[in-house]
């Protein structure tokens, strides 16, 4: 396994009720000693040193343990949904596990000993777990087929540039809401989620008296009713949260990346804060301060709104220490899963790099900052804009709109690294829409290669019901 670097890491386990424990790290000559509590719980901090290894780990009670080939390196959590849990390879149980582009070239090439590579099984909780099942794996080509595509890309750009050991946990499962990662605490104590959970507990109440019925009717001996199928498990709110990051508490993280959002896009406004509160759920529990948090934004997608991708946009300002890599070069209008995974994790890896480990390179395409009116144009002004250029002859998907708020087909000039956008049918400009659909056409780069997210800069309404 890796263990964070230059750190205050903790080594806990169980084991009989007030137990001795004896903790030997490789890295160090003094022995560690804890005691375990009345429920055999024991834990112990020790600092750790500059990346390297392989050392060992021996703890001794009634019986003893050694971990081997453990090194000192640099862990991120990975987690989200489906394009998350996207692996490298492919898998003939799973119509969508298609594997990535290349995979087969990708993966012959991932013979990686100093990644190491921790897939957290899926499953959900009532109430939080101590444990996961899982175990700690080097890359190779035959881990690194069934792990996450993304992750793996990003874990190895910066296993490259960093020139020290990476460990990567990948807890994800496709198909999640952003509320199933979150604690039950936060989500009762904000009166905007308060609806997440009277949701699940009518869905819940009505599951039970389908059943009630069901089996009322069997032992009548009448015909009963079609059987209720149970809801999945990973669909309701706070049982991954339970099972599959309450047990990861103890493990210290340099960071976290995020692939998320499609399970919550028919609610983009109240997703403007259930995602920041998650992060800040998560930060708080790990007790690592405001700990680097980056994400990638939606994929265009004919089932993916605008509105979603705008609150990941605005989630930026929300979130601190956090960053968006933009997808909408690299979706698939017809497939929920792009299978170019690669540009992802690599993207993710700069603003890493960029970010955290301060490295001089490009991380961000253009993010729409602020807007000018000046006469019959609208001058457009971004973050990252260097060397601003549009692929082809003219963008496409880029709107016009007067004080009536009918968008109109515009046009644009690049001027100093800003857009000028105008046209002949608006006269008096109010508001322009970049991207602004479900699966747009994003033709706006910087010198870097980078595509500009998807923007608007009419007024972001935040409507007074959610839609649930």
């Amino acid at each position: 396994m890796v263990l964070q670097q230059n750190a205050n890491v903790t080594l806990w386990g169980w084991s009989a009720p007030n137990q001795k424990i004896q903790i030997q790290v490789g890295w160090q000559a003094e022995a560690l000693e804890a005691t375990a509590d009345n429920s055999g719980n024991w834990s112990v901090n020790v600092a750790t040193v500059t990346a390297g290894g392989p050392y060992s780990i021996k703890i001794s009670g009634e019986d003893s343990i050694e971990l081997q080939d453990v090194m000192l390196g640099e862990v991120w959590l990975c987690s989200g949904q489906s394009n998350m849990f996207f692996p490298l390879g492919k898998d003939a149980r799973s119509s969508w596990r298609t594997g990535i582009i290349d995979s087969e070239k990708e993966i012959a090439q991932a013979q990686l000993p100093n990644l190491r590579l921790f897939t957290v099984a899926t499953a959900a909780a009532q109430e939080p777990l101590l444990d996961v099942k899982g175990h700690w794996q080097q890359c190779t080509p035959e881990t690194a087929a069934d792990f996450s595509a993304v992750a793996y890309f990003f874990g190895r750009d910066l296993l490259e540039d960093l020139e020290v050991p990476v460990g990567l946990i990948s807890s994800s499962w496709g198909g999640t809401k952003v509320e199933s990662w979150m604690q039950k605490e936060v989500l009762e104590q904000h009166p905007d989620f308060q609806p997440i959970l009277d949701r699940e507990e009518l869905k819940q109440h009505a599951y039970k008296q389908a059943l009630a019925a069901y089996n009322s009717a069997q032992q009548a001996g009448t015909t009963p009713p079609e059987k209720p199928k149970k809801a999945e498990a990973n669909k309701a709110p706070y049982v991954l949260y339970n099972a599959m990051i309450h047990p990861l508490l103890n493990y210290k993280i340099k960071g976290a990346i995020w692939y998320q959002g499609e399970s919550n896009a028919d609610r983009a406004y109240q997703y403007r804060s259930l995602f920041p509160a998650m992060v800040k759920n998560w930060r708080d529990l790990w007790e690592q301060g405001d700990f680097p948090f980056y994400y990638v934004q939606i994929a265009p997608h004919h089932g993916q709104t605008p509105e979603i991708r705008e609150a990941q946009l605005l989630a930026l300002n929300r979130i601190p220490n956090s960053g968006m890599v933009v997808s909408a070069d690299h979706g698939n209008p017809k497939d929920i899963h792009p299978r170019n995974k690669k540009p992802i994790g690599k993207r993710l890896a700069s603003w890493a790099l960029a970010n955290t480990y301060s490295k001089n390179i490009a991380f961000s395409g253009p993010l729409y900052d602020h807007y000018l009116i000046k006469d019959a144009v609208i001058e457009i002004y971004f973050k990252h804009s260097n060397g601003l250029n549009i692929k082809g002859d003219a963008l496409k998907d880029l709107e016009i709109a007067g004080a009536d708020g009918v968008f109109y087909k515009a046009e644009a000039q690049i001027e100093n690294d800003h857009l000028v956008v105008f046209s002949k049918a608006v006269e008096q400009p109010k508001a322009v829409r970049f991207g602004w659909k479900n699966s747009p056409e994003v033709l706006l780069f910087n010198a870097h290669g980078l595509p500009a997210s998807p923007f608007r800069t009419d007024d972001w309404p935040q409507p007074t019901m959610h839609k649930l």
